[in-house]
């Protein structure tokens, strides 16, 4: 069973996510998703677990679920979600080949995960 985070954590992240990042969630949910699924016109985080992140997805104006793994693996902290999301974002610049460069580095994700 993933841990669960508690629910004030889970809506900042949920919140800095969609509020700071949606080009990021775009990227993200594109590369971890299959193609023939056709493309995805929009993302927005909607929950997270030890396990991973889940994204509601819009492709052809429907929209779905998409749960992606945290790459590596299961985790409890909440500063380990930064590290994850940041993982997931590298990942997905190599999976699609972008050579997009973060608009800020690694300390975007503070709000997630202060201090």
């Amino acid at each position: 069973m993933p841990h669960i985070f508690e629910a004030d954590v889970v809506s900042a992240i949920l919140r800095h996510m969609n509020g700071d990042h949606t080009d990021d969630n775009l990227l993200i949910t594109r590369a971890f998703s299959a193609v023939e699924d056709g493309e995805i016109t929009d993302a927005v985080m909607t929950d997270l677990d030890g396990d991973g992140g889940v994204w509601k997805v819009t492709r052809s104006g429907v929209a779905s679920e998409l749960r992606i793994a945290w790459p590596s693996g299961s985790i409890t902290e909440r500063p380990a979600v930064r590290r994850e999301v940041v993982a997931l974002y590298d990942l997905a610049c190599e999976k699609l080949g972008s050579s997009r460069v973060r608009t800020h580095d690694a300390l975007r994700y503070r709000a997630i995960a202060p201090g």
